[in-house]
C-alpha cells in the first residue's frame, strides 16, 4: 500500500481559526516524537489564525491518559475542538494493541458524549523509525494533519449548533 505525506494540504481550503478555542493535549511519553507533533500542530493552528491565547496546551504522561484528560477538559469549559497527540510504538508484548484500542475508543466516546470534535493525533507505529517518519520525516507530520482536521471539524460544529 502506498503512503503519502499527510502534511500536504491545500491551505486556502482550511477554515480560518480566528474565533476558535482549541485545546491540545500532548502525551509526553516518547517525547522526541510527540514534541515534534506538538510543534507542528501549534504552528499550523497559528498559521490558520487561531490566536495564541485561544490555544490551550495540556501535558499528560502518556497516550492512555488522553481520553480522561479530554473528558476533564470538556467538563470544565467549552472548546471548539480538542486535539490529542501521542505515540504508541509496538514493543515486545501486545501492550501497544491494548493501549491503542483503549485510546481510540475513549476519544471516540468523549467526542460523542460532548458533541465536540476530539481529534486522534496518535501515532500507532511498529517502530521508532516509522514514528519519526510521521513526526516531521518523509511521511509528513501527524501534528499538522491533526490541526487541519480540528479546524475543519470546528467549522462544521459551528455550522451545526
Amino acid at each position: 500500500m502506498a503512503s503519502r505525506d499527510l502534511s500536504n494540504y491545500t491551505s486556502h481550503e482550511v477554515p480560518s481559526g480566528k474565533s476558535f478555542r482549541i485545546a491540545v493535549i500532548h502525551a509526553t511519553w516518547n517525547a522526541p516524537i510527540t514534541d515534534a507533533l506538538l510543534d507542528a500542530c501549534v504552528k499550523t493552528l497559528t498559521l490558520h489564525e487561531v490566536p495564541e491565547e485561544q490555544i490551550n496546551v495540556i501535558h499528560v504522561p502518556g497516550s492512555f491518559e488522553l481520553p480522561s484528560a479530554s473528558q476533564m477538559l470538556l467538563e470544565s469549559s467549552e472548546w471548539d475542538a480538542v486535539i490529542c497527540l501521542g505515540c504508541v510504538i509496538t514493543g515486545e508484548t501486545p501492550h501497544d494493541i491494548y493501549i491503542s484500542q483503549a485510546v481510540a475508543q475513549g476519544l471516540t466516546q468523549v467526542s460523542i458524549d460532548y458533541s465536540t470534535p476530539v481529534i486522534f493525533g496518535v501515532l500507532t507505529t511498529r517502530n521508532e523509525a516509522q514514528a519519526k517518519a510521521r513526526a516531521g520525516g518523509d511521511k509528513g507530520n501527524k501534528g499538522t494533519e491533526a490541526a487541519v482536521t480540528a479546524l475543519h471539524m470546528a467549522a462544521l460544529r459551528r455550522k451545526m449548533i
